[in-house]
């Protein structure tokens, strides 16, 4: 799988997700995962010999591993589509802003139960979604990275195309259905063998 191929991305990760119910949880579930695990990466050492910014009294920004996780995370989605991306980019740098404001103010022990108690919830929804609604395995046990690092994109696609009908490209959602029908058929076929 190309590491930029967007198309066949979103058919691997739209293959475990296409139950209505399902991918409702993960729309709500998803981006708390991603603004959650950036709580505890508030904590770590600058990776920078820059100063912390402090925005104003209640968020102080560090130049840390979750500020590099989210610059990560903002390049790749930008790379695969400059549109969806770049709003993408915008939600995870909002997303390090506000986790960071709420680490600093929570201190470290409360910050880390907050952060568990958060990430429990949501993965635990996720894995109901996928055993009661979709009957099928998360696509993390599959492709780990591939499913965490496109996830909260996907679900980003998924809101755009449905709300407003966005399109990276013309024929992608078509294309990519059908790369989603053939999986799930093939699918469904091991699964009766």
């Amino acid at each position: 799988m190309g590491l930029l191929d967007l198309e066949k991305h979103f058919a691997f990760y739209g293959a475990y997700h296409s139950n209505p119910v399902n991918v409702l949880i993960h729309v709500v579930f998803v981006w708390p995962i991603l603004f959650t695990a950036l709580i505890p990466l508030y904590f770590t050492p600058p990776i920078l010999n820059a100063s912390p910014i402090q925005l104003c009294d209640h968020t102080i920004l560090v130049l840390n591993y979750g500020f590099l996780f989210t610059l990560v995370y903002g390049i790749f989605y930008v790379a695969l589509d400059n549109k969806a991306g770049s709003l993408a980019a915008l939600l995870c740098f909002l997303c390090w802003v506000f986790s960071s404001s709420l680490a600093h103010n929570l201190g470290f022990s409360l910050a880390w139960k907050v952060a568990l108690a958060a990430q429990l919830i949501c993965w635990t929804s996720q894995f109901i979604g996928h055993g009661m609604f979709e009957k099928r395995a998360p696509a993390l046990l599959d492709n780990l990275t591939q499913a965490l690092l496109m996830a909260p994109f996907f679900v980003l696609l998924e809101v755009l195309q449905s709300l407003f009908g966005y399109e990276p490209y013309p024929g992608f959602h078509a294309k990519v259905k059908a790369k989603i029908d053939a999986d799930i058929k093939e699918w469904k076929e091991k699964k009766i063998s």
